[in-house]
């Protein structure tokens, strides 16, 4: 059973925190694009794909996605210093990682 799309107002939100994520990250659309394997880097283009990714799994499986990024990501040799060195210092999860986390404690048992 196909769960519903993700609203317009939805993809502004997802639209918006892409970008302040790939900015934290220190990525690009670029890195997006090939971390989800798209065939573009336009943000429609990599949004659909995460819209595909809601429709299958729902929030907790587009939360999964990015989070596994995320991963990839801070396990790259080519991370961004300053990002990797910042998530280190802190010593806690990636911003993705607190989010799935808190999808999963409000869902219900």
């Amino acid at each position: 059973m196909a769960m519903a799309s993700l609203t317009a107002e939805q993809l502004e939100d997802l639209h918006d925190f892409l970008k302040d994520w790939l900015r934290h990250c220190g990525r690009t659309q670029a890195d997006l694009r090939r971390a989800l394997q798209a065939s573009s880097i336009r943000m429609p283009v990599l949004l659909e794909v995460l819209q595909h990714t809601y429709a299958r799994q729902g929030l907790t499986g587009l939360a999964e996605r990015l989070c596994a990024v995320e991963d990839n990501w801070q396990q790259d040799g080519d991370a961004p210093r300053a990002a990797s060195a910042e998530l280190d210092a802190a010593g806690e999860l990636g911003q993705l990682d607190l989010l799935l986390e808190e999808i999963r404690a409000e869902r219900p048992v």
